[in-house]
């Protein structure tokens, strides 16, 4: 069992190491991603993490249909309502990006997760799909809701409603992931992406990500007062006093997250 976490400077690359079962989410396997992902958030020296999976053929498949599944759905069936996540993406308050290195499928739960992190960037073989619908079952963790905020509604119900994947060039064009990356250079252009966020001041991206996800459900002028309360929050810290001195004397500024 293992959910591999490899940090340095300031990023974390979290990879689901299950490659014979396509990255699937057992039920220990899904408690590690969890708290691999709390840990990430939790450290104040990590700024960035990088999601992945072992392989060159699934950046994940889900759940695990012989295992996880069916424990959650006997606790159902005998009338409990446990909460229903992957890596904690559901439960966990994040407050920092998460890339996700799309490695091939991105099924069902895989799926959820990817749509759960904040910039994807896909393998030409990937697949991204919500499968759930095959199992006479729904997204349960945010692929209904998370899905038509990110592709027109169209291609969302078509997605959900047959459970059928689209490929990388699809993914690409709809907006799905940002890129398409040789699955070689996959995982050494994530990194590189999550160094440039983690170069900035971290206290900016953090209230950048959050003026961003929270107008989605805020009113244009609710929204735009939000945002200026988060820039307020910036301007007064310590990190933009350096940015403006670092601009000025021509440096690299020294971020401390202050």
């Amino acid at each position: 069992m293992s959910i591999d976490v490899d940090r340095f400077d300031h990023i974390a690359v979290i990879t689901i190491n299950r490659p014979k079962a396509r990255n699937a989410l057992d039920p220990a396997h899904n408690t590690a991603l969890g708290a691999a992902v709390a840990e990430f958030e939790a450290d104040p020296n990590l700024y960035v993490a990088v999601l992945t999976g072992a392989g060159t053929v699934a950046f994940s498949a889900g759940a695990d249909l012989k295992t996880l599944l069916p424990e959650y759905q006997s606790k159902v069936r005998a009338g409990e309502s446990p909460t229903w996540n992957f890596g904690g993406f559901t439960t966990i308050d994040r407050a920092k990006p998460i890339i996700a290195a799309i490695n091939g499928h991105a099924l069902a739960g895989g799926c959820e997760m990817a749509l759960a992190c904040d910039i994807r960037l896909a393998s030409p073989n990937a697949t991204i799909g919500l499968a759930e619908t095959k199992w006479a079952i729904i997204p349960g963790a945010g692929g209904t809701v998370r899905l038509p905020r990110t592709v027109p509604l169209g291609l969302a119900m078509e997605m959900i409603l047959t459970g059928d994947p689209i490929d990388a060039a699809e993914a690409l064009r709809v907006g799905l992931v940002n890129r398409i990356v040789p699955i070689e250079k996959l995982l050494s252009v994530a990194v590189d992406m999550a160094q440039v966020i983690a170069s900035r001041g971290p206290l900016a991206v953090k209230a950048s990500r959050a003026s961003i996800l929270e107008s989605k459900s805020l009113p244009e002028r609710a929204a735009m007062e939000n945002e200026f309360n988060h820039f307020l929050s910036v301007v007064r810290t310590d990190d933009a006093a350096e940015g403006f001195s670092a601009f000025s004397e021509k440096r690299n500024p020294q971020y401390l997250g202050k």
